[in-house]
């Protein structure tokens, strides 16, 4: 009988004589189909197995030199490729490459460094290759079609609502240069009575005693201390820079609507294909003002639970969720401590001679990591079981430390939430929370009985 350990040394010599021919030695091709491409701006260089003749070969960045690419594999015989992600000049090559039947791994540039000397890309795309053929490359996560349209409209939503905020710093600046305070008497310049104030100002009325009759009754500020702040120099220059910051904000304002319309179309089109058996919102009977509880409606129909029931999660983070994983992006994690690590919310132990000489977190761009850790900094003041741990890990860590495990905590259970379809239950953190004060409240007993004390309830 042939022994395990024999058949694993047999095939170890089978693939190290076919790699002589190649010229790489000590590692077994376990894809010999396999391509590498180096992408650039104006040029993408292709590398082949060696035994396919020409090895090395140029394409441009035209859809028609992609389409002669794509050919150029075929008639090769290549089943996969290998790129890394170069900004966003990949896409194009990617959706084509994958829509022609190719197994496309988007490589992360941080796992495919070239050794020194491999700074060509010539060599860039060789290397990519011989790592990709003997299978020392993972393929970084990316979601279906139908999501990551939703993520290119999220995203894009995310920049209008940033250039929105540019606009109010805009329009407070110019009114710090007339000394105009009123940022200090009501809590938002973009609420109701901000903007009736900023457009009377635009419109020439310059009184503070006809402005204070546009303030609402909700504004705990008295009248006296509104009309000082509305006193300034109302210059001619200013009152222009105000008008068009004012116009910028509410054309943005517009423009994150029609967003939210399209990314609302989008997500009820992907539930309609989903069949989930529920009923669809018809978003012509809706009037404007609800394009919230719309959006709300069709996440909640996406994943089968409410997402915002979640401690410190709103609809912008169950709309991060839906865009940049989507609900069948969760099974291609292996477990809820994989997909935190995937998020970089976890300790990342560098160990060198058995000593561990760093544990911090990896460097993130994440878009739902800063929302799963935004989301943890709002619990900071909440009076349930996920504010009191904030609190603990704050006291114990710090600040920047306790945001990061307490967002690892949140991206755990989100995890869980949405493998298994159960909707956020506060009753079984609620027990638990009971239950520390218990002990809280047993280990001060015991510390007062220590040194001569009783402690009596109040």
């Amino acid at each position: 009988m042939v022994k395990k350990n024999d058949s694993i040394n047999k095939n170890t010599r089978t693939a190290d004589k076919k790699n002589k021919k190649s010229g790489k030695l000590g590692f077994a091709i376990l894809r010999p189909d396999a391509a590498g491409i180096d992408i650039g701006s104006k040029e993408n260089y292709v590398a082949l197995p060696p035994d396919r003749g020409q090895p090395v070969r140029s394409f441009g960045t035209f859809t028609p030199d992609l389409e002669k690419l794509a050919e150029w594999l075929t008639e090769h015989g290549i089943t996969t490729v290998a790129m890394e992600s170069t900004g966003v000049f990949w896409v194009p090559l990617f959706q084509l490459l994958d829509s022609r039947g190719f197994e496309v791994f988007l490589v992360n540039a941080r796992h495919a460094k070239a050794v020194p000397g491999r700074k060509t890309d010539v060599k860039d795309c060789q290397w990519l290759q011989h790592l990709h053929s003997v299978g020392l490359l993972d393929a970084s996560f990316r979601p279906e079609d139908a999501i990551v349209a939703i993520r290119t409209l999220s995203r894009h939503r995310d920049g209008l609502t940033k250039t929105a905020s540019k606009c109010i710093l805009q329009m407070q600046k110019a009114l710090i240069q007339m000394n105009i305070h009123l940022h200090h008497v009501i809590s938002d310049i973009s609420g109701e009575t901000g903007l009736r104030i900023l457009d009377a100002i635009v419109n020439g009325e310059y009184d503070p005693v006809e402005l204070i009759k546009l303030k609402s009754k909700r504004i705990k500020a008295s009248d006296e201390l509104v009309i000082k702040s509305l006193q300034g120099d109302y210059r001619r220059e200013l009152i222009f820079t105000l008008k068009q910051a004012l116009e910028a904000y509410r054309n943005t304002l517009s423009l994150i609507h029609d967003c939210d319309k399209e990314i609302s179309k989008l997500v009820r089109e992907f539930n309609d294909n989903q069949d989930t058996g529920l009923a669809t919102n018809n978003e012509e009977s809706e009037p404007i003002q609800k394009m919230e509880k719309i959006l709300h409606f069709e996440i909640k129909q996406a994943f089968g639970i409410d997402l915002t029931r979640l401690p410190g999660f709103g609809i912008a983070t169950a709309l991060q969720v839906l865009s940049e994983v989507g609900p069948a992006g969760f099974s291609k994690f292996r477990s809820d401590g994989a997909f935190a690590s995937w998020l970089a919310l976890c300790p990342n132990h560098e160990i060198t001679g058995g000593q561990v000489k760093s544990s911090k977190t990896r460097d993130s761009k994440s878009r739902l990591r800063g929302a799963l850790r935004q989301s943890a900094l709002s619990l900071a003041n909440e009076k349930g079981y996920f504010g009191s741990m904030y609190r603990r890990l704050r006291a114990k860590f710090g600040p920047v430390k306790a945001i990061t495990a307490l967002a690892h905590r949140l991206a755990r259970l989100l995890f869980h939430l949405v493998t298994t379809g159960q909707e956020y239950d506060e009753s079984i953190y609620a027990n638990a929370e009971a239950s520390h004060k218990k002990r809280q409240e047993v280990l001060l007993q015991r510390k007062a009985r220590a040194l001569g004390f009783s402690l009596i309830p109040v």
